[in-house]
């Protein structure tokens, strides 16, 4: 699959083979050699003079950023923010630093200067001496998106927390972090990746799946008990009390092959009833660019059964943008939820709502089922991780990051199916489906092709009785080709590209022979998944709370394959 990215808002798709569900990450400001060169000189003290006549006058648009100073440097920073053009604000000594506005073409040469910490793009937080606090004032906030977006916060009120409700998520992995650290919070299903054999086990060594899994049921211990509408100082997800079984498919680099996601999606329906798991929902914020028919196609067909035997499938469209005419594999499964993104435009009404630029549209047939808020999420950050050492600039102080994307919209939707289940545990996917449908509210200039039904809204959907919905569209056989079901993206592994009816270990793929184990539960025996064998696999119903991360070393496998949907980190 292909991992879907944006750089400077142009699409640029990465050779990763499966898409993630979310918008790529704004481009980081480069800075020019002259710039960084004057600003080296700049804070030094006589040459600052000198440097500024030399370094040449930007012309860029100011960007409000907060600068955070080392103890002992004086007003040093504060010379460099204004020899670059930027003017300096007011002083934060809780966090010792300032606010200050600099030129956008000059951050990376600001945050070089001797002795500034960092200099993070304010995001329209209040600082005081909670990253989290004041998130009502940010309209990409989880509890801004619960409270005023998509209603969570009305089914809260009611009793309804996702309690009791398994979310699995198929993703790069899950780092216990706080808000996915209370014990029981993250099952660990099997680790399918070349991570599995060392330090790197079942970690989220990508960022991307700690990202969705606090989207989906991240909360941070002082919230628990408490009335969760009213609680803007603490990071809280959309299914709040709901649990996380992480099944990993993305190493370091984000890369994974087809056969890894279908042998996962395999795994959560042999073992969604098991060793005491309750796996109702399916969290796939990835896709393929395959355009094979949905009823042959192995992706579509794993993802189907699924469905069929009563977990709720919420998949990301993808982010290669308007004028697509097509959702991605296996969103395109008409039985599945196609989620697209929606755009709040900087506010927390959904008055001047769009549908994100980045979010695949339909052809007319399949289109995306609902929208939810994708653009700008902030949730939990996987530190050291590949994401976060490639845009600093999507952090929020220690913990948060900021990330676009149809990714982040299947999160959404995942907690928002995992409130409807707890509320009724013997609807079938089907109704999930209607329902949110039905309770969805269709946004102005947007067509049906980009937002299906609309924006869902759990507000109306908690009062509403449960449709009598039964879908009868073609059902899948998975019986097509593996390669077809791949796209245009190829996963390298060490020399080797994997193309063909080959699996990602270079076994010949029988797809009759896997789809009727599939059917059966049979696939999966032990260690082994249709007679391959993941060495080094296993999971546990113990969470990873109480381990050690920081100062871990991430070592990134070389390879390429899927697409996450998660588009961009700022």
């Amino acid at each position: 699959m292909v991992l879907s990215s944006t750089r400077g808002g142009a699409q640029a798709p990465l050779s990763r083979g499966v898409t993630w569900g979310g918008l790529p990450v704004h481009a980081r400001r480069v800075a020019t050699v002259a710039a960084a060169a004057f600003l080296a000189a700049g804070v030094a003290g006589p040459a600052t003079a000198s440097a500024a006549e030399a370094a040449p006058p930007s012309s860029a648009d100011l960007v409000s950023v907060i600068v955070r100073e080392l103890a002992g440097t004086g007003n040093g920073p504060e010379r460099a923010v204004e020899a670059f053009g930027g003017t300096v604000g007011r002083h934060l000594e809780i966090i010792n630093g300032f606010t200050a506005s600099v030129p956008s073409d000059r951050l990376d040469a600001l945050r070089a200067a001797p002795g500034i910490s960092d200099v993070t793009e304010d995001a329209g937080l209040e600082l005081s001496g909670k990253e989290v606090e004041d998130q009502a004032g940010q309209t990409g906030s989880l509890y801004t998106i619960a409270n005023q977006v998509t209603g969570a916060a009305a089914m809260w009120d009611a009793g309804y927390t996702g309690q009791g409700v398994d979310v699995a998520v198929i993703d790069s992995g899950v780092v216990p972090v706080r808000g996915l650290d209370d014990p029981d919070k993250v099952v660990y299903g099997p680790d399918l990746t070349l991570e599995a054999n060392g330090s790197a086990k079942q970690k989220d060594t990508y960022g991307h799946g700690t990202h969705m899994s606090g989207i989906i049921a991240g909360r941070d211990p002082e919230a628990k008990g408490k009335k969760k509408s009213g609680d803007s100082t603490s990071f809280v997800g959309m299914a709040p009390d709901a649990r996380i079984v992480s099944v990993k498919v993305a190493d370091a680099k984000g890369q994974t092959d087809v056969s890894q996601a279908i042998a996962a999606i395999d795994w959560v329906v042999q073992n969604r009833n098991r060793n005491g798991l309750n796996i109702r929902v399916l969290n796939m914020s990835f896709g393929t660019d395959g355009v094979q028919d949905y009823v042959l196609d192995p992706l579509a067909f794993a993802a189907e059964q699924a469905w069929h035997k009563g977990v709720v499938v919420v998949v990301a469209v993808g982010n290669e943008g308007f004028g697509t005419g097509k959702v991605n594999n296996p969103a395109y499964d008409p039985y599945l939820i196609a989620v697209g993104s929606d755009s709040a435009n900087g506010t927390a009404t959904t008055a001047d709502d769009v549908v994100s630029s980045f979010s695949n549209d339909g052809d007319g047939t399949r289109n995306p089922d609902v929208i939810a808020p994708g653009d700008h999420v902030v949730s939990l950050r996987s530190s050291g991780s590949q994401l976060d050492k490639e845009n600093p600039q999507a952090r929020i102080g220690d913990r948060l990051f900021r990330g676009s994307g149809t990714s982040q919209a299947a999160a959404v939707v995942s907690g928002a199916a995992a409130l409807l289940v707890q509320q009724r545990p013997n609807a079938t996917p089907d109704q999930i489906k209607a329902l949110l449908m039905g309770t969805a509210n269709a946004i102005p200039n947007a067509t049906a092709a980009q937002q299906g039904s609309g924006l869902i809204d759990l507000a109306e959907a908690v009062t509403a009785p449960t449709p009598n919905a039964v879908q009868r569209f073609t059902v899948s056989t998975g019986l097509g080709s593996l390669e077809l079901s791949r796209g245009s993206v190829h996963v390298t592994v060490g020399t080797r590209q994997v193309r063909g009816e080959v699996d990602v270990r270079g076994r010949s793929f029988d797809a009759r022979s896997w789809a009727q184990g599939l059917r059966n539960s049979t696939n999966w025996s032990g260690m082994s998944w249709s007679g391959m064998s993941w060495s080094g696999m296993s999971w546990s119903g113990m969470s990873w709370s109480g381990m050690s991360w920081s100062g871990m070393s991430w070592s990134g496998m070389s390879w390429s394959g899927m697409s996450w949907s998660g588009a961009v980190w700022a």
